[in-house]
């Protein structure tokens, strides 16, 4: 049985999803995909099911009703993931902002004693291509702003590009978990930490996407700055199991 499990949401991905997925099962090592749909509208699910024939046992889709967060959607993923006793679970987006060379990277990362390895953009400097400097400006202080109010130590607060250990996800209580958009990934991380685990970043270069349409927006960066407040707050009035590393 394969031990890692890519998993990438997509909503209105044509453009990128055949491509990522033919990189991945181009990578020396046998990753299994699942891709998280929420009932795009372009037919990116068609093409991914057009594809599992040519990547049986290989590829997967699990298809919602409609646009329901991205959190939500990394978690329908992780609950799978657990029930298929996957060892290294990863989050990846469709648009190849995140290489996919580099979940080696992070796998290897885990393999080596981090419990949680983050693709990070802000650990070397600031590796981003493409972005307005604008949007760099946002997204590094965003990050100051994050490890400044929780108190932990992570450089780049805001990835999505990550390799869990299993046993992460089966320690952290997902009803527990309240945020859908980019707080989310906050979230995971301040929880990890929380619980004890080994949170460790992996460099890498994050180049933005050139085609389709990026998922950000002011709603998402709002409840991104008001929650990281609201999940300090409720760290306080918690107790986090501290899991023994073996």
């Amino acid at each position: 049985m394969p031990d890692s499990l890519v998993i990438i949401p997509t909503y209105n991905e044509k453009e990128n999803i055949e491509k990522i997925i033919r990189k991945v099962f181009s990578l020396p090592h046998p990753f299994h995909i699942l891709i998280v749909d929420d009932g795009s509208p372009d037919g990116t699910a068609q093409i991914v099911k057009s594809l599992q024939d040519e990547y049986q046992d290989r590829l997967f889709i699990e298809e919602r009703k409609g646009k329901l967060g991205l959190g939500t959607a990394y978690i329908h993923g992780f609950n799978w993931a657990i029930q298929k006793k996957y060892d290294y679970i990863f989050e990846m987006d469709a648009d190849f902002s995140h290489n996919p060379d580099d979940l080696i990277k992070l796998r290897q990362a885990c393999v080596n004693g981090a419990d949680v390895a983050i693709g990070s953009r802000y650990i070397k400097g600031v590796n981003v291509v493409n972005w307005p400097m604008g949007r760099v400006l946002m997204s590094y202080f965003a990050s100051v702003y994050v490890r400044f109010i929780t108190g932990i130590d992570i450089q780049d607060a805001t990835a999505g590009f990550k390799c869990y250990r299993r046993i992460v996800l089966e320690t952290i209580n997902f009803e527990k978990i309240k945020f859908v958009g980019y707080a989310f990934q906050i979230e995971m991380k301040f929880t990890a930490i929380k619980h004890g685990f080994n949170v460790m970043e992996v460099p890498i270069i994050f180049t933005d996407r050139t085609e389709g349409t990026s998922k950000m927006s002011t709603k998402i960066f709002r409840e991104a700055f008001l929650g990281v407040i609201e999940l300090k707050i409720r760290s306080w009035f918690r107790n986090y199991e501290q899991v023994k590393q073996l």
